[in-house]
């Protein structure tokens, strides 16, 4: 069942002028001719000038690849996708009955693309000062745990690097919990690492972004990098 627009505005902190807007950012082409991928170019292209605007000022010494491989990272379907479920987009997206039936609202594909759509809604609805205040508190945590100097490969990736380059066993992930319905669950991941006393856990609303969360207190328990 879709829930009310006016649910999602107060989820938001936003309240359209026009909700028409909002409605059709949620609108996939399965619905139909008028859907929200007109919504969805322009939300990327204000998405990326946001992003890039914000790395270019926290990071003035940055290389133009650097900033590029970090812009990547952040405006990625699967980047997007959690952000999505953050949002709990999936409750109100209006999908045709075959993406209903087959699961589209936890798509990670669907989901990116709503979001992105949501941006173009609400820039259009307001200003640009405005979606890029939402992109910037929805890309807070993300934006603050990037580090020049580190490594851009993932949490797990670097844990097992470091793992084995001190020829340990490779970490251990369990899933020990998970929490909400099956369209916006939230998982517990154990993860667990000879060489720490106690397990670090990571919880995500998904498997993986808990376990990325898992090995990244991990990481900060060893203080890899920290001298």
């Amino acid at each position: 069942m879709i829930r009310p627009i006016a649910e999602l505005t107060r989820r938001l902190g936003y309240q359209f002028k026009d909700e028409s807007r909002c409605e059709l950012a949620l609108t996939h082409r399965s619905c139909g001719k008028r859907n929200n991928e007109r919504l969805e170019f322009l939300g990327d292209s204000i998405l990326n000038f946001v992003i890039a605007e914000e790395l270019f000022s926290r990071f003035p010494e940055a290389r133009e690849g650097q900033m590029s491989r970090l812009r990547a990272q952040l405006v990625k379907g699967e980047t997007l996708a959690e952000i999505a479920r953050e949002l709990n987009l999936g409750d109100y997206l209006r999908l045709g009955s075959g993406e209903l039936k087959s699961g589209g609202y936890r798509r990670d594909s669907i989901l990116a693309d709503a979001v992105e759509a949501l941006i173009g809604a609400i820039y259009l609805d307001s200003d640009q000062t405005t979606a890029r205040r939402f992109i910037l508190s929805w890309y807070q945590q993300r934006l603050d745990g990037l580090d020049l100097n580190e490594s851009l490969k993932d949490a797990k990736t670097r844990l097992q690097e470091f793992l084995q380059s001190r020829h340990k066993a490779l970490p251990n992930y369990e899933l020990i919990k998970v929490e909400g319905e099956a369209h916006a669950q939230t998982f517990h991941i154990q993860c667990h690492v000879e060489v720490l006393d106690e397990a670090t856990v990571g919880i995500g609303s998904s498997r993986r972004q808990a376990e990325q969360e898992a090995a990244r207190t991990a990481l900060q328990s060893l203080q890899v990098g920290k001298n």
